[in-house]
């Protein structure tokens, strides 16, 4: 690793400490150097403003992000589902986890007013929507899934409650084992081509 690339991994690690301890509105540059080996003059030779720092966290995120909603395509259609709606509602008990959802939340809020955000998190969620869509089609190839299924249809509901659901459990404390279990219903009762299969997010 270059030094270059360990100043990178600082400051990423840094913004998302800071980030998730102060938030979006309250977040400075100086909150990220007191956080980062990493001066906060220094910051500003790598970056012009909070916003640009961001928007490189965000494309940082990205890369773990396609590491983790990865499924095997050799696999079972139902099981590769299971997997990413597990991922994406997962409910561990971490506070930091919930902090930085919360302050995604508030970079989300932004993206109406600023194009970068907006192209940014649309990144997030046109990977799982294109998962999605790969899974389905492959189940309703493969009969695990209804003939009459539509991938892109699917795919765009899954992401629309995966985001509905995030947004609730951060703004009322709605679990997110609830939005899974409804979803399991959904898959078992309307998609599954066979009725006797049980379907379990968990």
């Amino acid at each position: 690793m270059t030094e270059n690339d360990e100043t990178t991994d600082d400051i990423v690690e840094a913004t998302y400490c800071a980030l998730c301890e102060c938030g979006y509105a309250g977040l400075t540059m100086q909150d990220i150097a007191d956080r980062s080996e990493t001066s906060k003059s220094a910051l500003h030779y790598h970056y012009d403003t909070k916003h640009d720092l961001l928007l490189a966290f965000l494309d940082h995120l990205y890369d773990s992000f396609e590491e983790r909603f990865a499924t095997d395509p050799d696999a079972d259609p139902l099981d590769r589902l299971a997997a990413v709606v597990a991922e994406a509602l997962d409910e561990a008990d971490d506070e930091e986890r919930r902090d930085l959802r919360t302050a995604m939340l508030e970079i989300r809020a932004q993206a109406p007013y600023d194009d970068a955000f907006r192209d940014h998190l649309d990144k997030f969620d046109e990977y799982i929507a294109a998962e999605v869509r790969e899974i389905v089609a492959d189940g309703v190839e493969a009969g695990v899934f209804r003939d009459d299924t539509d991938p892109e249809a699917l795919a765009e509901f899954v992401v629309t409650v995966f985001d509905g659901a995030h947004v609730r459990s951060i703004s009322t404390g709605r679990l997110l084992s609830a939005t899974r279990e409804h979803l399991a219903e959904y898959v078992e009762r309307d998609l599954l081509a066979d009725a006797d299969r049980e379907v379990e997010f968990s």
